[in-house]
């Protein structure tokens, strides 16, 4: 004869069975509608645009006739490494002080990271704002790219001092341990051990990074400017691939030209993130 509890304990465990099946049927599903928008989006983007590439569009001199892309994607090429070389030098020191040096708890620590995660949460167009005051008008920099890349160096370091203080942590004590039982300073354990050890996760917050800074449209357009032309210096007004983009479908009369440029930086993200990966394996690999 069954009893109460054996009963109840026989539903409990048809619920929790029910339960995680429901969880997994909704994770599937999260993960298929996820995937199916990505595809359709990806697939929009080069159905419409890879009838429109063309010759003319990589032309030296962009002209009303020619719109040519190859200015604005010398510009973020320029503006993209310019703003990692603000950006990431800083972000790393902080982010080791951060996790070797300040002491654990500390409230310089805690401060810290509240600011770096309030500022990334900030929309680009506050950045904008707050790069044309700064860089465009106090500075006198004028729109340039030297305005939008130092704009956008104070967008991403927060990101890339968050995710590097991360890598840092997740790297076992054991190293440490080890290194200063060899006789090694605290200097030379973090940069021959700890950094080497951490650079697959260093390497994931500059690749966000790269990421936010070729997709960014409305701080450039506040900072650097929609000059349609290579650059003679770093105080040059210069535009984007995504500016570009923007330009162009904001005129209403080169659509099709916005879509082959979005073929353009599609694949360009695409190529920075399989080099990404391929330099986190390799360095992955020699850690080990």
């Amino acid at each position: 004869m069954r009893t109460p509890m054996s009963l109840l304990r026989k539903f409990r465990v048809f619920w929790h069975r029910l339960l995680l099946r429901a969880l997994r049927v909704a994770v599937f599903a999260a993960a298929s509608l996820t995937a199916l928008i990505t595809a359709f989006l990806i697939g929009y983007i080069l159905i419409k645009g890879i009838p429109n590439i063309t010759p003319s569009l990589f032309a030296r001199v962009y002209t009303s006739e020619n719109v040519s892309l190859f200015p604005a994607l010398v510009n973020t090429v320029l503006i993209t490494a310019l703003s990692l070389l603000l950006a990431v030098p800083p972000g790393v020191f902080a982010a080791v002080y951060l996790a070797e040096y300040a002491r654990r708890g500390n409230r310089l620590v805690r401060i810290a990271r509240v600011a770096a995660e309030t500022l990334t949460g900030i929309p680009s167009i506050v950045y904008g704002l707050f790069g044309m005051l700064l860089f465009v008008v106090w500075l006198h920099w004028g729109y340039s790219l030297l305005a939008g890349a130092f704009t956008l160096a104070v967008m991403v370091l927060p990101l890339i001092m968050r995710t590097t203080e991360e890598a840092l942590l997740s790297v076992p004590d054991i190293y440490r341990e080890g290194s200063l039982g060899l006789g090694a300073g605290r200097l030379r354990t973090v940069f021959a051990i700890v950094l080497p050890a951490a650079g697959p996760g260093i390497l994931a917050g500059v690749i966000l990074a790269i990421g936010r800074i070729v997709g960014e449209t409305a701080a450039l357009i506040f900072t650097a400017g929609t000059v349609a032309k290579l650059p003679s210096s770093v105080f040059s007004s210069a535009r984007t691939l995504s500016v570009h983009i923007y330009s162009l479908s904001n005129e209403g009369l080169y659509l099709n030209q916005a879509y082959a440029t979005a073929v353009l930086l599609l694949v360009l993200v695409l190529c920075i993130n399989a080099l990404s990966s391929f330099m986190a394996g390799r360095l992955t690999r020699a850690s080990e």
